[in-house]
């Protein structure tokens, strides 16, 4: 049984103490695929060195976060642009809009999202979107790049039905991870009228910890807990899901 992390932060200081331990307890596990989303700039030499250390596992992503988005974002894009140019990246991601911390920067934010979709459609690559209190302003700048191009995950999807039918109408599989579990989530209430074909499993470790571990330090071996609830949820077996999970990112990820 191969499972999927399409979203896992395993460069963060978070495990800087057992890093390898920690992924050694997922790979044990058949944990063996992890994608890697960038944050910024100063986390592009751990990634590099992280897919030095597991070539056959480690599938990195390139671009600039919401919460990133800085006075200096132009500079940042311009590195995203030089990386995507010079090595080989699988989406661009994680991108998008958070308006949970930050709420003056939306401008700079929507360009730098704009931005980073029109790279994504010139190298025929997917996004990954970070949405966090921004649903409509996500749609909205969707709205003017849809296309057969354009295509990706909405990564830790929190929304509700009709943003979920929204988001696929995009191209766009649902990020399911830790909030399946959570008593307050909310997704887990109608995630099955969603067509299993439509989500790839996720961490997004080191945060949103799956219970029961939720408030702890989140790790790609938890995502056999998001995999035990969705197998409730749908009535299928653990095998099943984690096969079509995992055949979903390979169709978005083209590995």
């Amino acid at each position: 049984m191969i499972i999927t992390d399409t979203h896992t932060h395993l460069y963060s200081e978070a495990f800087e103490e057992d890093r390898e331990v920690m992924i050694k307890r997922a790979l044990d596990e058949g944990v063996s695929r992890f994608f890697i989303p960038a944050i910024d700039s100063t986390y592009t030499q751990s990634m590099l060195e992280l897919e030095k250390s597991y070539p056959n596992n480690m599938f990195l992503m390139m671009g600039l976060h919401p919460t990133h988005v800085k006075e200096n974002y132009l500079e940042e894009l311009a590195h995203v642009e030089e990386m995507l140019n010079t090595h080989k990246f699988y989406a661009v991601g994680e991108i998008g809009i958070d308006l949970y911390w930050d709420k003056s920067t939306i401008e700079i934010q929507k360009k730098a999202f704009k931005y980073q979709i029109q790279l994504a459609k010139k190298l025929q690559l997917p996004i990954v979107i970070h949405c966090r209190e921004a649903f409509d302003e996500i749609f909205e700048v969707l709205e003017g790049e849809k296309g057969e191009d354009l295509y990706g995950i909405f990564h830790c999807f929190t929304g509700n039905l009709e943003q979920a039918h929204k988001a696929i109408s995009y191209n766009m599989k649902l990020g399911i991870g830790g909030v399946a579990t959570f008593k307050n989530g909310k997704i887990d209430q109608f995630l099955c009228q969603i067509d299993l074909k439509h989500i790839v499993l996720e961490t997004d470790s080191p945060y949103l910890a799956p219970v029961p571990y939720r408030g702890k330090r989140n790790e790609s071996l938890y995502i056999l807990k998001v995999l035990d609830k969705l197998s409730e949820l749908y009535d299928q077996s653990v095998e099943s899901i984690a096969e079509v999970t995992t055949q979903n990112s390979k169709d978005v990820f083209k590995v």
